[in-house]
């Protein structure tokens, strides 16, 4: 995991993305075990990030479950994993961050 982590990390820094954070959920009750969120600069610039990510994931074996997007948001559905492209008023706004941190425990 921490590889497919890593080359997510590695095209998003390299495309200009902006303030990249991993949420490890392995232990939390959700339906994904990781959350990567990245800031974008605007709605060109997220369309871009995503085609990025599936010209460099797709080879490696990365299946796209699905992928929904409008101009504030892209989220990414790796299966396990989301990644979710936000412009900073949509991350502001909804704090994923900080929803992901009160989840509970696995029980």
């Amino acid at each position: 995991m921490n590889e497919r982590i890593e080359k997510i990390k590695e095209v998003l820094d390299d495309k200009k993305a902006e303030s990249i954070e991993v949420v490890d959920l392995t232990n939390k009750d959700y339906i994904v075990d990781y959350v990567v969120i990245a800031t974008t600069l605007n709605p060109k610039h997220g369309f871009a990030l995503l085609n990025y990510l599936k010209t460099e994931l797709k080879p490696l074996g990365e299946e796209f479950v699905r992928v929904d997007e409008n101009d504030d948001w892209t989220i990414i559905d790796l299966g396990d994993m989301f990644i979710n492209l936000m412009n900073e008023q949509a991350r502001t706004k909804y704090s994923l961050e900080e929803f992901l941190s009160q989840l509970d425990e696995k029980r």
